[in-house]
């Protein structure tokens, strides 16, 4: 009688053990599988394109806004915007053209951060190419933070002196009154 109670508890322990292991296993990628994920103050991160599976992930971890400064692509992001405002975050979504960028997007990212000062913001694009000039460009011009701290944070993830519009772009936002609007 006490072999017929033993197979039934050995397999209910085995289950219940297996369990956790199948729920890591089904779990999203944490965010700092991003690419280029950087984690800039209590308050701020950047990163390459977030999964759509990692979208939830944000809000545990307490980020309240989302912006996009990537373009438009359907297979890269185009639910992102709904996911993201289902999971009842804010998404602002900043299309930057790579080979064009404009001083007014960086205007249109500095009143988005402004304006949301007090929450905290994940910013992204495709590889935290745009994400991380435009964050550099926002605590240098409008935090005060010194060149070579928000420099430091930008160029391990590149160096947009290697590229002659995003050079030129900060010298031009730099030159602007963008950081006083």
């Amino acid at each position: 009688m006490k072999k017929m109670y033993l197979i039934p508890a050995v397999f209910l322990s085995l289950t219940l053990l297996a369990h956790p292991v199948r729920a890591q296993q089904n779990a999203p990628p944490a965010l700092e599988t991003i690419r280029n994920f950087q984690v800039v103050s209590p308050q701020l991160a950047s990163a390459g394109q977030i999964g759509y599976e990692q979208i939830p992930l944000l809000g545990a971890q307490g980020y309240e806004v989302v912006v996009n400064l990537a373009v438009a692509d359907e297979a890269r992001n185009g639910q992102e915007g709904f996911l993201v405002a289902q999971s009842g975050l804010t998404y602002v979504h900043i299309p930057v053209d790579w080979e064009q960028p404009k001083v007014s997007d960086v205007a249109m990212f500095f009143d988005v951060m402004r304006a949301n000062a007090d929450r905290k913001i994940f910013v992204h694009c495709f590889a935290n190419m745009r994400a991380s000039a435009f964050v550099y460009m926002y605590r240098t011009l409008v935090e005060g933070v010194p060149e070579d701290e928000a420099r430091a944070t930008m160029n391990a993830v590149w160096d947009p002196n290697t590229m002659q519009q995003w050079a030129d772009l900060i010298e031009r936002v730099k030159a602007s009154e963008v950081r006083e609007r």
